[in-house]
């Protein structure tokens, strides 16, 4: 990718001063990218994190991102829950999104007064954009007095047409908070229909549901564990909830991938497989040295926009500007604030596979 001139002017050569500047990321991403690769990465992540000083920017990176973004230039890395509280916390003035869209609109409801860049207006996602404000207006009209639980990824028109907000490290906890709120015994949670097949199996709160889906996470089988199983004998298979119901009753652990990375790191397994993005697996890898990772592919087109190229633009030149609506964020605001109120559990939280494996019927809409 070439750069604009003004953007490339910040760039440095691959000196030995770079090199010594960036020798801790090299460490942490040597298995995953080749000395060739690090040549030009290197020059790239020196640059961004000067320019982050100066400009008095921090950089939020999912933990889908690519190694040398999530290692090399994240300030704050994790999951959507993680970031989220860390945009409401950032001492900044600017909040660069390592993510897509809507993650990005989330941290300017969170932080209003702070500039938020995304570096590339097309990173979405097929899970905010499969539900629109409309939908919600009408799901309300069609079960009146019932909770709307809204999962994170969903854009802030969505978010403030609903009560509180949940990502799959909370939803359990937010769907069951909201019940004894509200005095009722089912809740609507959308819009991801496995995510929320998945928090059924878990709670004795009935679940209306929408047909929403993640393109990388709906791709996975039951029988595509079966064979890495066959292939892999003593491997852990740990699941995203975002997969098919079917999967996580295949799968020896499943959670959000705060819960996943938790997991790795504090049971040191020999031999691991993440069914979730591929940039994830590399990320845990990075800290898990001990543990051989095993790694069905399925790539985020949207996350993979991000760049550590387009990073650099976005600070140089101030692009993309994510703005919100005032009175739609103040709204959003209420939604995501009363997630983030909530107190977090003691160790991020997963879904017991036994429940998992048994059905539990939703109201599909």
């Amino acid at each position: 990718m070439s750069l604009p001139a003004a953007v490339a002017a910040h760039l440095p050569a691959f000196t030995p001063e770079v090199q010594a500047e960036t020798a801790a990321v090299w460490e942490k991403v040597r298995r995953h990218v080749t000395p060739m690769e690090w040549r030009s990465q290197a020059p790239l992540i020196a640059a961004i994190n000067r320019l982050k000083r100066e400009r008095r920017a921090v950089i939020l990176a999912h933990n889908y991102m690519t190694t040398d973004i999530f290692h090399g230039v994240g300030d704050y890395v994790g999951d959507s829950l993680g970031l989220a509280r860390e945009a409401a916390r950032a001492d900044a003035d600017i909040i660069i999104q390592a993510g897509v869209h809507f993650m990005a609109e989330t941290s300017k409801i969170l932080s209003p007064d702070k500039r938020v860049l995304i570096p590339d207006l097309r990173a979405g996602c097929s899970l905010a954009a499969s539900i629109t404000a409309e939908d919600v207006r009408l799901m309300r009209q069609r079960y009146p007095g019932l909770p709307v639980v809204t999962y994170v990824n969903t854009s802030a028109e969505v978010k403030a047409e609903t009560d509180i907000c949940c990502t799959s490290a909370n939803a359990v906890q937010v769907v069951e908070q909201a019940a004894r709120e509200w005095g009722v015994n089912r809740v609507i949670l959308i819009p991801d229909e496995f995510l929320a097949r998945n928090v059924a199996r878990q709670t004795n709160v009935g679940i209306i549901a929408w047909r929403g889906r993640c393109e990388v996470h709906e791709q996975f089988t039951a029988e595509d564990i079966r064979e890495i199983r066959q292939a892999h004998p003593g491997a852990e298979i740990l699941a995203h909830p975002e997969c098919p119901a079917e999967v996580l009753a295949e799968a020896d652990f499943a959670g959000s991938t705060a819960a996943m990375n938790d997991y790795v790191l504090t049971r040191k397994p020999r031999q691991v497989v993440l069914i979730t993005e591929c940039s994830m697996a590399d990320n845990v890898a990075a800290d898990a040295v001990e543990t051989e990772f095993v790694r069905p592919c399925n790539l985020c087109p949207h996350m993979k926009r991000i760049t550590l190229e387009n990073i650099l633009e976005a600070l140089v030149e101030d692009r993309h500007e994510v703005t919100v609506d005032p009175s739609v964020a103040r709204r959003a605001r209420d939604a995501v604030q009363r997630m983030i109120d909530l107190p977090p559990p003691a160790v991020p939280a997963r879904y017991d596979l036994v429940r998992a494996r048994h059905h539990v019927d939703v109201e599909l809409i």
